[in-house]
């Protein structure tokens, strides 16, 4: 039933937002627990015109990417069982209007409570939604962030 009401809700804000003349801001992030590592991985996707502008710096420049992977390093924080934790980056890739980072972190054993400060272009755009959806053991969590709401807790 829950599944039902978060899809029913996202394809009704698809559909209201799909009538707005407004640009959307938005992020999203998918947290994936590998077990035999113990490590929790972390895909951001966001548009590339939007960061290029949060950041000010011209996408096809040659530092583009190092500066974006400088950004979410420096608005994106992770607290496992109330323990921050060191994020290293992977790797990332732009691909046209979309831009992809990839960054974990290690030595996650068990997680009972997952913290996340996320202030991905709340700055830059005051109607910024980032979303982070999480995958742990099989449950699965989503957490929202928007100006004023800069970090959320989970517990499983």
């Amino acid at each position: 039933m829950k599944k039902f009401l978060y899809i029913s809700s996202v394809f009704t804000l698809m559909m209201l937002m799909s009538f707005s003349v407004a640009d959307f801001f938005s992020s999203m992030t998918k947290a994936d627990y590998i077990d035999g590592s113990k490590t929790l991985k972390f895909t951001t996707k966001m548009n590339t015109s939007h960061i290029s502008d949060a950041i000010k710096i011209n996408r096809n420049t040659a530092g583009f990417e190092a500066e974006v992977k400088k950004y979410v390093n420096n608005n994106f924080d992770v607290f496992v069982n109330g323990s921050p934790k060191t994020l290293t980056f992977t790797g990332s890739q732009v691909s046209g209007e979309t831009v992809w980072v990839y960054f974990e972190t290690g030595g996650v054993s068990d997680i009972n409570s997952l913290k996340i400060k996320n202030t991905i272009l709340l700055s830059a755009f005051p109607k910024q939604i980032n979303l982070v959806n999480i995958a742990y053991k099989g449950n699965q969590k989503t957490m929202n962030f928007q100006r004023g709401k800069e970090v959320n807790e989970v517990s499983f």
